[in-house]
C-alpha cells in the first residue's frame, strides 16, 4: 500500500507530542493531523479519511468510544488504535473492533510492531475481499447500482439517473448487501473504501 496516513487524537499535549515524535521516526507513515479536541478531531477524520487514528480514550466532552461511533456513523472507517494510561478498557475496545490498544508511555518498538501488523493485515484483507467481490454473482444492473452507491448517491438520485423507480433501487440495494455478506449500506460503503473499490472493475 502507499504511505500510511494517520491522525492523533489526545487531549494531553505531552502525550500528543511524544506520539508525534515517534511517528515521525517511523517509515512509511505520515501525519494528516494532530488534535486535542474530540469534536474537531471527528471533523478532521471524516474530511481526511486517514488509514489509522491513534485515539485516547479518556477525554472530556467526548471519550474515545464516542469518537469511534460518530466517525463510523458518517460512513468513514479508519483503523482505530487506542492509546491510554490504563488497561481497564481493553474488553470494551475489543467489542468495538479496535485494532490495537497501546499503553502510555508508548514504546517505539511496540508502535512499529503495530504498524507492521496493520500493513500485513491490510494487504491480506484487500487481496481476500477483492477476490471475493469478483466472485460474487452480481447482475449488470446490481454492479451499476453498487458503483453509484459507492459514489455516495442516494436511492432517489440513483433512480433518477438510471430511470427506474426508487423502490426498485432499494430492492437492488438489499440484494447487493445480502450477496456481499454485509449488514448494512454503511458497512458496504466501508468495505468499498477499505478495498479502494472505486478503482476496481466489476467484471
Amino acid at each position: 500500500m502507499d504511505k500510511i496516513t494517520c491522525i492523533i487524537v489526545d487531549n494531553e499535549k505531552q502525550a500528543r507530542d511524544r506520539l508525534e515524535s515517534l511517528i515521525n521516526k517511523s517509515e512509511n507513515i505520515s501525519l494528516s493531523a494532530v488534535e486535542g479536541d474530540p469534536n474537531l478531531a471527528i471533523e478532521k477524520i471524516i474530511r481526511n479519511k486517514p488509514d489509522i487514528v491513534f485515539l485516547e480514550i479518556e477525554m472530556p466532552v467526548k471519550n474515545g468510544f464516542d469518537v469511534v461511533r460518530e466517525v463510523r456513523a458518517n460512513h468513514v472507517f479508519p483503523t482505530f488504535i487506542f492509546v491510554s494510561g490504563c488497561n481497564q478498557y481493553t474488553i470494551k475496545a475489543i467489542k468495538n473492533a479496535v485494532f490495537d490498544y497501546l499503553l502510555k508511555p508508548i514504546d517505539i518498538d511496540e508502535l512499529k510492531e503495530t504498524i507492521e501488523r496493520f500493513k500485513n493485515q491490510h494487504k491480506l484483507k484487500i487481496s481476500s475481499e477483492t477476490y471475493n467481490l469478483r466472485s460474487i454473482p452480481l447482475s449488470k444492473r446490481e454492479k451499476e447500482i453498487l458503483q453509484l452507491i459507492i459514489e455516495g448517491k442516494t436511492s432517489k438520485e440513483i433512480a433518477e439517473q438510471i430511470c427506474i423507480s426508487k423502490n426498485t433501487v432499494d430492492t437492488h440495494r438489499r440484494n447487493i448487501i445480502e450477496k456481499t455478506g454485509k449488514k448494512s449500506t454503511a458497512e458496504l460503503i466501508g468495505f468499498a473504501i477499505n478495498t479502494n473499490l472505486k478503482t476496481i472493475t466489476l467484471i
